[in-house]
């Protein structure tokens, strides 16, 4: 058995599109639009074939979010080395994304960071 995909609500569909694209080189399949309904959809792939799906409608609220709450809580990317996770916590830093810890080893023993991304999803960096 495998998780065949997460999903995600947003209020800027193309904006956390190009996020993805832009620093975990998804790719992205063509926009879905139930007018009736006015959800739009995209299904991002990533290299070794996890998928997230974004999604947006006219009627998704925004709440306030805590770092810490119950639920899903971060996305996790396997980048293979330390010199990547370094490169690109460094250029998501650069490009105004908040560090919220690292990189460092863990307690646990993991090379890691964690960022908070686009829309506020915590992003963490890893091996």
């Amino acid at each position: 058995m495998k998780i065949e995909h997460l999903a995600i609500y947003t209020q800027d569909l193309d904006g956390l599109r190009i996020f993805f694209e832009s620093y975990f080189g998804a790719e992205s399949n063509q926009l879905y639009h139930n007018k009736k309904t006015s959800f739009k959809s995209y299904f991002l792939t990533f290299e070794h074939g996890a998928r997230l799906e974004i999604m947006t409608r006219d009627d998704v609220i925004d709440k306030p979010s805590q770092l810490n709450h119950l639920g899903l809580i971060h996305l996790a990317f396997s980048l293979g080395s330390k010199e990547a996770v370094d490169s690109l916590t460094a250029r998501l830093q650069q490009d105004g994304y908040p560090i919220l810890s690292g990189p460092r080893v863990t307690g646990d023993g993991y090379y890691e960071s964690c960022v908070l991304g686009f829309d506020d999803i915590q992003i963490e960096l890893t091996l």
